[in-house]
């Protein structure tokens, strides 16, 4: 029996819905291969606009991971230029203006698509065609259009606004603004020179620049005779020098780049990413993966520089808002970031990861010496939660008479003034990246971090009277302030401490640090709990009265990220407990409610979770979800994609689980990347798995929890049909893997060899997405 799509949800989807019940069930493992239109799949998740995108809160982003863009058809159509070295406003660039576009913008007949397997927007209407993308490897922009009148000149504006400052220059059919400044002016200033440059020109006829304005520089030309043109648009890193000169250079570079090296680096990237193609009856299972396509794409568009492109959770490279930044522009917050970093773990994009981790290595020597300066002299790095891009921990926020401290001693009672156990979850971050990767050198690399966190941890904890070692003053991260020993800091330390000596021990080093930390293990406190409806719950604190500040399930941290307490073992039914007691539910667009939820095997609150969380903050057509003010947000869709993967697969503790809270009414065809360079391919129908095939990145020992309980399961080597390992009542296979090697995961009685061969299909996105009152796209 098939299941029976209403034609209108079809419709309202743009999606071609599969077949859904377990009868339906086929394979795509075929011939030592998850075989899958990967193009066809992704652009499922093209976000389809019906009209034209005329305001700049419906901007589409692109970007090469170094420059940015938001791109809206106002005045015909305008592209804004962002990037995250224009320190410390992350200041634009400039804005610029195809006034010649509008009849496009205008026409009865307009088509728009952000194509993500292509990684370009695509514009249409009346006879006219515009593709707008940037390249990947030089940062300059392209607007291609075809179809315009030969004889009726163009005109493209650059322009910034006031206060900026930039000089204005046109030569030779380039026209460049230009702005330098320094980092001199806010607390914890580098003293650095900043500055920005944008240029544009035109592969056209007859091409003029000008001078308009202190302001604004402008090109105009006509068409070729077939009605076609291309306006380059450079932005580079800039900290002055010769303006003219590198915008020529840098252009006539772009010019010479063929027209489909985006294509290439687009498909490249997406064949590599951990591919997910979901489906249900009502729709909302395709709309998650259309989100996820989102985040992984809007990744890869903005983190590819020295820093990543988000700094708190915000889409700051595709910003449409001029220079309107809310959250202390000049830095990062942790709290933000790590829904991205587990993202690009889990989809194998392990290199999107690199600016995250450069962040703290890079400013490690600034963050012991603000710690000796802030912490009472004390050793090793307390690195702060809220922490500028040269590693001082100062928030300097326009609402605050005096920026906000973090990791000091010396500040009064703060948000952040002493949360502890931010480079403790750095740690844990570092740890797990070599866990997937395996890269030896990554981790001696990134090591320092881990001890120097270890060790401003034990400098801090203070053995009490009970012989354990006590936290105070300490934050429970924003939720409460200088209180005795937060759940946070108990999750660290039971944590990191043990990865930390593994890490140490991995690389031959720190014996004494390592010898401090096994004594410290045992003397960490129980987690505190408090009395809640039926029973006792992890609460923030062992302070349970102190006042609580922000919106936050403390509680819940060691389920997520810290992993000490998932979906079985004797913690298991405590966190269930506070799961279901929490105090913030579905709260805030970074609500980690799903993700908890899956990491403690609750498939119902996993999709609840994510529906409504999706239904409340994701308001923009982009996917971006709207938080406070008019910035788009990434931070929401970075924690679908976490949630999505890890309610398919998980394996924090070595032992790989399949479909652990997978929703019993959403099908699933995916790759989630686990540890060892290794990744699970694995297909669900109706709730149950069909096929699972573990493919080996490295030789190792594997641990399968049974996917079917009760019933006797085996692993056969792919090819050879060798027979590997099989467990009757145990609830774990177990078997030694060989790199390169595939393992069928499968009922005996069952076999998913056995399943009829169909590799995994899409096509393009028909029309926007639709979920409730919330659309991807615009209808």
């Amino acid at each position: 029996m098939k299941c029976i799509v209403p034609a209108a949800l079809a419709l309202a989807t743009g999606l071609v819905m599969p077949a859904c019940h377990a009868a339906d069930a086929t394979t795509a493992w075929h011939d030592q291969r998850f075989n899958a239109d990967v193009g066809g799949v992704v652009s499922r998740s093209d976000i389809v606009l019906k009209h034209a995108n005329l305001r700049a809160d419906e901007a589409m982003p692109l970007g090469n991971g170094r420059l940015g863009l938001a791109v809206w058809s106002e005045d015909g159509l305008t592209l804004q230029l962002n990037r995250a070295d224009t320190l410390p406003g992350r200041l634009s660039p400039g804005q610029v203006v195809l006034t010649g576009l509008k009849p496009l913008a205008e026409a009865p007949d307009y088509a728009g698509r952000l194509a993500l397997h292509d990684g370009e927007l695509r514009e249409s209407g009346a006879g006219m065609r515009a593709t707008v993308y940037v390249q990947p490897d030089t940062d300059v922009a392209v607007v291609e259009v075809h179809g315009a009148d030969p004889d009726a000149r163009q005109s493209v504006l650059l322009h910034l606004w006031q206060p900026r400052k930039p000089r204005t220059i046109a030569q030779r059919g380039v026209a460049v603004l230009a702005e330098t400044w320094k980092d001199d002016s806010e607390a914890g200033a580098s003293g650095q020179t900043f500055g920005s440059l944008a240029a544009i020109t035109a592969q056209a006829r007859d091409v003029h620049a000008r001078v308009q304005g202190p302001e604004t520089v402008e090109l105009s030309f006509k068409p070729g005779a077939d009605g076609s043109f291309r306006v380059l648009v450079a932005a580079p890193e800039w900290k002055g020098g010769d303006a003219l000169q590198r915008a020529q250079a840098l252009l006539a570079d772009a010019g010479r780049i063929p027209d489909a090296a985006h294509h290439d680096w687009w498909n490249a990237f997406c064949q590599r990413a951990g591919l997910m193609k979901l489906g249900s009856t009502d729709g909302s299972a395709e709309y998650m993966e259309n989100l996820r396509a989102i985040d992984l794409y809007a990744t890869a568009a903005e983190s590819r520089g020295p820093l990543p492109g988000s700094q708190a959770g915000i889409a700051d490279l595709f910003a449409s808002t001029r220079d309107q930044h809310r959250w202390a522009p000049s830095a990062y917050w942790h709290w933000n970031l790590r829904m991205q970093v587990a993202a690009n773990l889990g989809a194998g994009l392990y290199e999107l990861n690199a600016p995250y981790f450069n962040l703290y290595r890079s400013n490690l020597a600034n963050i012991e010496a603000w710690t000796r300066a802030q912490m009472d002299g004390r050793p090793g790095a307390c690195v702060p939660e809220t922490m500028r891009f040269n590693g001082r921990g100062y928030e300097n926020v326009d609402w605050l008479k005096q920026p906000g401290v973090n990791c000091s001693a010396k500040s009064p009672p703060y948000y952040n003034a002493r949360t502890l156990t931010t480079g403790a979850e750095v740690s844990l971050w570092i740890w797990r990246q070599y866990l997937a990767t395996q890269d030896r050198a990554f981790l001696a690399a990134n090591y320092p971090v881990m001890a120097a966190a270890a060790r401003f941890l034990l400098a801090y904890a203070k053995p009490g009277t009970d012989g354990l070692l006590h936290t105070f003053p300490s934050n429970a991260h924003e939720t409460q302030w200088d209180v005795h020993d937060p759940t946070t800091d108990i999750a660290a330390m039971k944590a990191v401490f043990p990865i930390i000596i593994e890490a140490a021990q991995a690389l031959h080093t720190d014996a004494a640090l390592v010898a401090e930390l096994q004594q410290a293990l045992p003397k960490i406190p129980a987690f505190p709990l408090q009395k809640s409806g039926d029973g006792s719950v992890i609460g923030p604190s062992y302070d349970a009265g102190a006042e609580i500040q922000n919106t936050e399930n403390i509680g819940l941290e060691p389920v997520w990220p810290y992993g000490l307490i998932g979906d079985s073992g004797p913690l298991h039914a405590l966190g269930v407990r506070t799961f279901m007691q929490r105090p913030n539910k579905f709260e805030n667009d970074w609500s980690y409610d799903p993700l908890q939820a899956a990491h403690l095997g609750l498939a119902d609150e996993v999709k609840t979770a994510l529906l409504t969380l999706t239904g409340k903050y994701q308001q923009y057509p982009s996917g971006f979800a709207k938080f406070t003010g008019n910035e788009f947000y990434v931070e929401q869709i970075g924690v679908v994609a976490v949630a999505l993967q890890d309610a398919l697969v998980q394996e924090h503790d070595g032992l790989i689980r399949i479909a652990p809270a997978w929703p019993k009414d959403w099908d699933a065809n995916a790759t989630v990347y686990i540890q060892q360079r290794s990744k699970v391919d694995l297909q669900i129908r109706d709730g149950v798995p069909g096929t699972v095939v573990v493919e080996a990145g490295t030789d190792g020992h594997m641990q399968v929890r049974n996917p079917w309980p009760g019933k006797t399961i085996e692993a056969v080597e792919s090819g050879s049909g060798r027979h590997v390992a099989e467990a009757g009542k145990q609830n774990v296979l177990s078997f030694d893997a060989q790199a390169g090697k595939a393992y069928l995961i499968q009922r005996v009685d069952q076999p998913g060899a056995n399943l009829p061969y169909a590799a995994i299909n899409g096509s393009a996105a028909s029309g926007p997405k639709t979920l409730g009152t919330r659309h991807i796209g615009l209808p």
